[in-house]
């Protein structure tokens, strides 16, 4: 299993783009269903563990050199343009590929970029900071052994963390100890400030934002996302936590087929 990405499927290309701190394999419970109709490629973002190395001589961390790092990574494997998938960071760089003419529909999951306050944002900021001080090795074998502890340690990001594999938790762990790019980050997320207005979508996107997310909710980072979208269908996600693959499958795959099989087929008969 490559650390760097994960490839499967056949079918018209989709994207599958993770949050901070994790990897590509976020999307484990989604892949088989998504190759079935797509060829995915689900990279691991740049200075994320197992992607490629931030390059420190581009200078300070950004949002915008991040996505230039993802837009490198389409183009070394052959993608022009793709249906992209993201949640978290990963819907905010799924948004800028579509500023960017790389996305053919887009769909964010609980995507991060937008905030009501100040105060909003260092709650977010500080909330990473002590994940990053809490991921411990030690604790893996703690957590795997106790469903009822896995799920209070991640209830911030999940509704069920009691589903959540136990042989993945030291992944997890690692996941959160070896991003390079987290501190960064979120120093960029300060720098930048909310994402620029998006208008005259050059293709459907439709922001899916999770009923119970505790990390990014939809009152303070949500709502303003419409502003940043106006042109996006807004759609809930019920039941589901922040990362919502582990907590509904099968509803995360509805909400993305949703959007890319109407598109393939009006693609289809205009061929």
């Amino acid at each position: 299993m490559s650390d760097d990405a994960h490839r499967g499927g056949s079918g018209t290309p989709l994207v599958l783009l993770h949050g901070a701190s994790v990897s590509w394999r976020s999307w484990d419970p989604v892949l088989p269903a998504l190759e079935r109709e797509h060829r995915v490629f689900a990279p691991t973002l740049p200075g994320h563990r197992g992607g490629p190395a931030w390059d420190t001589a581009l200078g300070p961390f950004t949002i915008d050199r991040l996505v230039d790092g993802v837009c490198a990574q389409l183009d070394a494997e052959g993608i022009d343009t793709a249906h992209v998938v993201g949640n978290s960071l990963g819907g905010w760089v799924a948004l800028e590929l579509v500023r960017r003419g790389r996305a053919r529909s887009a769909v964010a999951l609980s995507p991060a970029g937008a905030w009501r306050s100040g105060w909003d944002l260092r709650r977010l900021l500080w909330t990473f900071r002590v994940l990053r001080v809490v991921a411990r090795p030690a604790f893996g074998p703690v957590l795997a052994a106790r469903p009822r502890l896995r799920r209070a340690l991640v209830r911030k990001t999940m509704e069920h963390g009691e589903r959540l594999p136990p042989e993945l938790v030291p992944d997890m762990i690692a996941d959160v100890r070896g991003c390079d790019v987290l501190l960064p980050l979120l120093d960029a997320a300060v720098a930048h400030g909310s994402t620029r207005v998006l208008r005259d979508l050059p293709c459907p996107v439709r922001i899916a934002w999770a009923e119970h997310d505790r990390m990014i909710p939809w009152r303070s980072y949500g709502a303003p996302m419409r502003d940043v979208v106006p042109g996006a269908e807004f759609v809930r996600l019920p039941g589901v936590g922040h990362v919502p693959m582990w907590d509904d499958p099968q509803l995360v795959v509805d909400t993305v087929l949703g959007v890319t099989r109407a598109v393939d087929a009006g693609e289809r008969a205009l061929a």
